[in-house]
């Protein structure tokens, strides 16, 4: 049985996942979930709940759906201790993505975030946008 894809989505994709169902990242979120095994943090995780708690999402999505959004994923994610920090993001505010890729041995990671994608690949680790990782296609590891 092939293992599933180690996967970290950006808090960007996430959101509009729940925001903007029918958009290419919400796409890439489902092919996520379906395909492979998400990876979080506490500090994603916190991340996310923070921007889904803003006010001006209520016109969106109701509090309690947002909520429900996030017990959602904390039951199917992966939870990723973070042994090893990460600086080499030009945006420090982003290296907890890198963090959980790099802790959590992820093969990608999907975002739409020009910091992020400037690295690719990182310490080996593939950073697609939500419109390239539809299309991509996985390269199996030697070990495989």
């Amino acid at each position: 049985m092939k293992a599933r894809t180690r996967i970290v989505l950006d808090t960007n994709a996430l959101v509009n996942r729940l925001l903007v169902p029918d958009s290419i990242p919400a796409k890439a979120v489902r092919k996520a979930v379906e395909e492979g095994k998400i990876l979080v943090s506490e500090s994603t995780l916190y991340e996310l709940a923070k921007v889904l708690g803003r006010e001006k999402f209520d016109a969106y999505v109701r509090l309690q759906d947002r909520e429900e959004f996030l017990r959602i994923l904390g039951r199917i994610a992966e939870m990723v201790t973070i042994l090893h920090a990460v600086h080499d993001c030009r945006d420090v505010r982003d290296n907890h993505i890198l963090e959980v890729a790099v802790n959590g041995q992820a093969q990608v990671i999907v975002t739409g975030d020009k910091d992020l994608l400037m690295l690719n690949p990182f310490r080996g680790i593939t950073i697609l946008r939500p419109a390239d990782y539809l299309k991509w296609k996985e390269v199996p590891s030697p070990s495989a």
